[in-house]
C-alpha cells in the first residue's frame, strides 16, 4: 500500500481561487480592495524570490501590492518609521516583514510594531497570545496551511492523535495549538526528545518541522499515518551532475509513502500552501478591519 499524495500545489490553488472570490465580492459589493504591504530589507536571494511570488499572486487574486524593497544598511530606526507609516495607511490590510532581517536589526521589535489586526504572519506577540488562549487572532500562514490539508483530507481531527516534531515559534508551537484548538491529543517533540521514534511511531497525524534533512525514516511512522511534511532542505544531487542540488523534506519521503496513509511531497506539498494562506489571512484581515464577516473556510 502506498500513501495518497497530498497535493499542496493543486489545493493551494483551491484556497487562492476562493480568495479571488472573495476580494471580488469585497469589491463589488463595499467598493473596498484588500492590500498587503511586503517590506523587503537587504538583498538576501531566497527571500527576492519569495516576496517576488507573493506580490505575484497578491495582484492575481485581485488585491493591491505594495512591496517596499530596502537597502541592507536601512537602520531600525526607519523600518520602524516605515512599519508606523504602513499601520497608519487604510489600503494596507496586511503587513508582511519578509524574515531573516540584517544582524543589526532586531526583528522581535519590528514584528511587535506591527499593529496585531494587520500582522497577517502573525507572529505579533499579541497574535501568539490570542491563539495560545484559543481567541480570533492572525494565525501563522505555514501551520494555518497545514491544518486547511488535515481538515480536507480528514474532515474530523477530534480524538486523533497528533505529534508536531519541532518547537519553534513559526511552526511547531502554533501548529500545536491550531490541533488542539481542533482537539487533537497533541505532543510536542523534538531533537532531546527520549525515544523520538516511540513517540512519532504513536501518531496518527505527523508534522514535522525541525528543518533536518530526511530526519524522520519510514519506520518511525505509523501504518496509516497523515504526514505533513514541512521542511525544505537543498543537499547535494550528485545524480543530476556535479554542484547540482535538490529539495527533501524533514521525512524520508520514499520510505514513510510505504507506510502512511497520506503524506505531503516536497516540494509541492506544505510550500505552496504558505502564500496561499498568506493572501487568506490578508482578506480575513480586510473584512475585520470593516466589520464584515470573514471568509469561510479560509480561517483556523
Amino acid at each position: 500500500m502506498t500513501a495518497e499524495i497530498i497535493d499542496g500545489k493543486a489545493f493551494s490553488e483551491t484556497v487562492r481561487g476562493k480568495v479571488a472570490e472573495g476580494v471580488a465580492a469585497l469589491k463589488e459589493t463595499h467598493g473596498i480592495t484588500p492590500g498587503l504591504a511586503v517590506v523587503l530589507v537587504g538583498e538576501d536571494p531566497a527571500s527576492q524570490v519569495y516576496v517576488r511570488n507573493k506580490g505575484k499572486q497578491t495582484v492575481e487574486c485581485g488585491m493591491q501590492s505594495f512591496e517596499h524593497k530596502l537597502d541592507a544598511a536601512t537602520s531600525e530606526v526607519d523600518l520602524l518609521a516605515l512599519v508606523e507609516q504602513l499601520n497608519a495607511d487604510p489600503a494596507v490590510h496586511g503587513i508582511l516583514v519578509q524574515l531573516p532581517l540584517p544582524d543589526h536589526i532586531d526583528a522581535d521589535k519590528v514584528i511587535n510594531a506591527i499593529a496585531p489586526a494587520k500582522d497577517v504572519d502573525g507572529f505579533h506577540i499579541l497574535n501568539v497570545g490570542l491563539l495560545g488562549t484559543g481567541q480570533k487572532s492572525m494565525v501563522p500562514c505555514t501551520p494555518l496551511g497545514c491544518l486547511m490539508m488535515l481538515r480536507d483530507h480528514h474532515g474530523s481531527l477530534s480524538g486523533l492523535n497528533a505529534v508536531v516534531v519541532g518547537r519553534s515559534n513559526i511552526v511547531g508551537k502554533p501548529m500545536a495549538q491550531l490541533l488542539l484548538g481542533d482537539s487533537c491529543t497533541v505532543t510536542i517533540a523534538h531533537s532531546r526528545t527520549k525515544d523520538l521514534a516511540g513517540v512519532c511511531r504513536s501518531a496518527d497525524i505527523l508534522v514535522a518541522a525541525v528543518g533536518r534533512p530526511q530526519m524522520i525514516p519510514g519506520d518511525w511512522v505509523k501504518p496509516g499515518a497523515t504526514v505533513i511534511d514541512v521542511g525544505i532542505n537543498r543537499i547535494p544531487a550528485p545524480e543530476k551532475g556535479e554542484g547540482k542540488t535538490r529539495l527533501v523534506g524533514d521525512v524520508d519521503f520514499e520510505t514513510a509513502k510505504e507506510t502512511a496513509g497520506a503524506i505531503t511531497p516536497v516540494p509541492g506539498g506544505v510550500g505552496p500552501m504558505t502564500i496561499a494562506c498568506l493572501l487568506a489571512n490578508t482578506l480575513t484581515a480586510c473584512c475585520r478591519a470593516n466589520g464584515l464577516p470573514e471568509p469561510e473556510g479560509l480561517t483556523a
